[in-house]
């Protein structure tokens, strides 16, 4: 069993459980009555969602680990299951079995909330997890934006299954509200996982290499794209500065949140990566980042308390 929650990467989906989570029972749930929001998603659409979802990333953890075998022997020795812990044919297997049980939750999930032509979504982002796995990642930066976009995804898909499906003109004005709050969100959680993928990039170049995939540290240098990952950090970094000073100035508690449990590590993270040149320095700046993206995800539990009038 260990083995099978390490190869799904378990705390990566517990974070993407927590997120859903708390975008549904945290945000929206709690704020219907007060500005009228209409929900589309009972609890068993919603966990059809969240049961979607996990299934079809802990898929592309598995894809990514039976075609990352020989560059992980070098990268990651001790951290290796594939052909070690569990068989490449159980892991195949399990790849199939977890896709097929995803993408037939997506299909009952928009029959529940009768959007069937949302459905593409769940094949186009199983079909997306196995392409990076066995071809995307092998250009320059095609792979880590499409990883980024589909952290993202698993954001926006409550919102879309949430709040489009009850869409009227007489709601419309506290639907895309939300709508906008929670894009808001993807796009912070997309931002930070294109820098953790870049960082991951520079901490794995040997074993990239080997691979022949054309990481962006292989093309450019190691050095220069350490520096070009700290200029690119600074940039979500501004834009959740400029974000607090525009929105949460006059709440106090938000204010000293997103001041010491986002904006304080993402700049100690920009800081370390400048002088990184150890693979334990890349280790380090991407958990920090891991670490950011949960107390972003978490200061959803706030937004009851600042927008309840």
């Amino acid at each position: 069993m260990t083995n099978f929650l390490n190869l799904i990467r378990w705390k990566n989906l517990v974070l993407i459980i927590i997120a859903q989570l708390l975008l549904k029972y945290a945000l929206l749930e709690p704020l219907k009555t007060q500005y009228g929001l209409a929900t589309a998603m009972s609890g068993f659409s919603f966990f059809l969602l969240v049961f979607a979802t996990v299934c079809i990333a802990a898929a592309g953890y598995i894809i990514n680990d039976i075609e990352d075998v020989i560059a992980d022997k070098i990268n990651k020795p001790n951290r290796i299951i594939i052909g070690k812990r569990i068989t490449e044919k159980n892991a195949t297997t399990l790849f199939i079995a977890l896709n097929f049980l995803g993408v037939v939750a997506g299909f009952f999930l928009t029959r529940a909330v009768d959007k069937q032509n949302l459905f593409p979504i769940f094949i186009v982002a199983s079909a997306l997890l196995y392409m990076y796995s066995t071809f995307l990642k092998r250009y320059v930066l095609v792979g880590n934006i499409v990883i980024a976009a589909l952290v993202a995804l698993h954001i926006l898909l409550v919102g879309i299954f949430d709040l489009l499906p009850v869409l009227t003109l007489e709601n419309a004005a506290s639907q895309y509200f939300f709508l906008d709050l929670i894009r808001d969100y993807a796009i912070f959680a997309f931002m930070i996982n294109l820098l953790r993928e870049l960082v991951k990039d520079i901490e794995d170049i040997d074993g990239d290499y080997k691979m022949g995939i054309q990481t962006l540290p292989i093309l450019i240098g190691r050095n220069r794209a350490t520096k070009t990952v700290f200029f690119a950090s600074l940039i979500p970094l501004m834009l959740i500065i400029f974000y607090l000073s525009n929105n949460l100035y006059s709440q106090p508690v938000a204010l000293i949140y997103v001041l010491l449990l986002i904006i304080a590590p993402m700049i100690y993270a920009s800081i370390k990566t400048f002088g990184a040149e150890k693979k334990k320095d890349y280790k380090l700046i991407s958990d920090v980042l891991k670490l950011v993206m949960l107390t972003g995800i978490l200061s959803l539990l706030l937004f009851q308390f600042i927008l309840i009038k």
